[in-house]
């Protein structure tokens, strides 16, 4: 009996961990876009500022991974073969990485309309805009190594009994994807 009540605290514990890092996480986006908020008042703010076209595709490429890997959830809870669920593990990785790549270039097009981070030739409305999409992106960075663990403990059988880190690496990955949806209907529109 003590050993079931030693590991319900464990796996409690482990959910609180990841909770707070949310949490964390949550608080620093908001207190920044607070900050991009404040700073619409002052008189060198951009007003004709368009998002790059390809935040709209990193968009809708993340949110379908959050549908891949709530699959490769379903699949695992389900029982299903270890294939089914590296499948969509491994799609999810994919687009994870597509979303990066369409960032990079995203930025690669500011620079190109001579939006830069910081320097003679930056603003207020940019360098926002860096900060926030390059925490966003060091945060996926975190998330796609949490799904190389995702699917290297996957292809080790290591969540046939226990599914605690299968589950606390999908929620990791809905957050993500959640906070990029915000950050970009922030920009979209309070840009």
């Amino acid at each position: 009996m003590s050993e079931k009540i030693l590991n319900s605290n464990k796996i409690r514990a482990k959910k609180m961990m990841l909770l707070f890092s949310l949490l964390s996480i949550t608080m620093t986006f908001a207190g920044l876009t607070s900050a991009y908020i404040v700073s619409k008042g002052r008189p060198d703010w951009l007003v004709d500022f368009e998002l790059p076209e390809l935040f709209y595709y990193s968009t809708i490429v993340i949110v379908l991974s959050s549908i891949t890997i709530q699959i490769a959830k379903y699949n695992l809870n389900k029982n299903k073969t270890k294939s089914d669920v590296l499948i969509w593990l491994f799609t999810t990785l994919l687009l994870g990485i597509l979303f990066c790549v369409f960032q990079f270039y995203a930025f690669k097009s500011l620079i190109d309309k001579g939006y830069y981070f910081a320097g003679a030739q930056s603003t207020i409305t940019t360098s926002f805009i860096y900060v926030l999409t390059f925490l966003h992106a060091l945060h996926l960075i975190a998330g796609i190594i949490v799904l190389i663990v995702l699917l290297f403990n996957t292809i080790n059988n290591k969540y046939q009994l226990n599914k605690l880190g299968f589950q606390l690496g999908v929620t990791f990955w809905h957050f993500l994807d959640i906070l990029w949806i915000y950050l970009f209907l922030f920009f979209y529109f309070f840009g």
